[in-house]
């Protein structure tokens, strides 16, 4: 079985998809309607060294005309359950309808 999981950041890097998937995964560009981006400061060192920043963006909600691009992974439930984990520090993960009608998690900055 597999889960979407719409990306507006750092997990569209090769270099993280490499270490956490172990090489690129399917995915389809997309969109999320109503949210904007934000910066986030990132506290888990490991993630700051994938990603090669201490700075990610984060998802916030915004208003009717606000539109997120990014891209939607097609994950196994072991990459999800990897994915939890890359994320598990700063973010959590909910469910969205994305501007093509599919739905899919995403990781928005925790109490956000």
């Amino acid at each position: 079985m597999h889960s979407r999981v719409f990306s507006y950041g750092t997990l569209q890097q090769p270099e993280v998809q490499a270490s956490l998937y172990g090489g690129h995964v399917p995915t389809f560009a997309d969109a999320l309607l109503e949210h904007k981006i934000t910066w986030l400061k990132i506290s888990n060192p490991d993630v700051i060294k994938l990603s090669g920043s201490d700075t990610h963006p984060a998802l916030v909600p915004g208003g009717t005309t606000d539109r997120v691009e990014g891209s939607c992974l097609e994950l196994t439930e072991a990459q999800l359950a990897a994915t939890d984990e890359y994320e598990s520090a700063d973010y959590e993960r909910f469910e969205v309808v994305l501007e093509s009608g599919n739905t899919a998690w995403v990781y928005r900055a925790k109490n956000s």
